[in-house]
């Protein structure tokens, strides 16, 4: 399964939430809206996260695609950038690791030309806003609806970043 396929869940999530949003909503309510939405994006990049992994693994040999999958059960939301580096790619060889470094060095450089942000704070904040609302039922308070889905475009594209390295 592509990884991609893994978005709908949260795009399906995103869209729905957001058709109730407007000028009347408690502003309460719509900072729970933000936290219910961050956990669904950041539990699809997890699940592509994975998907990645193992189909990489796989293609290594089926024994290690096994091995790989049956370690990613233990994954439990560990998917920050630094995470994904040392615990994951660099377990395949430092020439992964710089892989991904230039790969998600160019995608941030044309990111922050052509949208002015930086990707890796985008998927970072994501993260941060899930584990306060998934953990303390905490919403952010500097986390607004738009930002949140801004860093869940951002977030796709270090996923998209973490896959081309690993791609075969």
């Amino acid at each position: 399964m592509p990884y991609q396929s893994h978005f709908a869940h949260a795009d399906q999530v995103i869209a729905h939430l957001g058709g109730l949003r407007g000028p009347q909503l408690d502003p309460l309510l719509e900072a729970k809206y933000v936290g219910f939405a961050v956990i669904a994006c950041v539990t699809v990049f997890e699940m592509a996260i994975k998907d990645i992994l193992v189909s990489f693994a796989d293609k290594k040999h089926r024994i290690f695609g096994t091995f790989v999958q049956h370690r990613c059960e233990r994954m439990n939301g560990r998917i920050q950038i630094d995470t994904l580096k040392d615990d994951y790619i660099r377990q395949f060889g430092d020439k992964y690791v710089r892989r991904f470094d230039r790969n998600l060095a160019a995608s941030a450089k044309a990111v922050l030309q052509s949208k002015r942000r930086d990707i890796r704070a985008s998927y970072k904040n994501l993260i941060t806003w899930r584990h306060a609302f998934a953990h303390a039922g905490v919403t952010s308070a500097n986390a607004t609806w738009d930002e949140a889905i801004q860093a869940y475009e951002d977030g796709k594209e270090v996923i998209r970043c973490f896959d081309l390295t690993l791609a075969r």
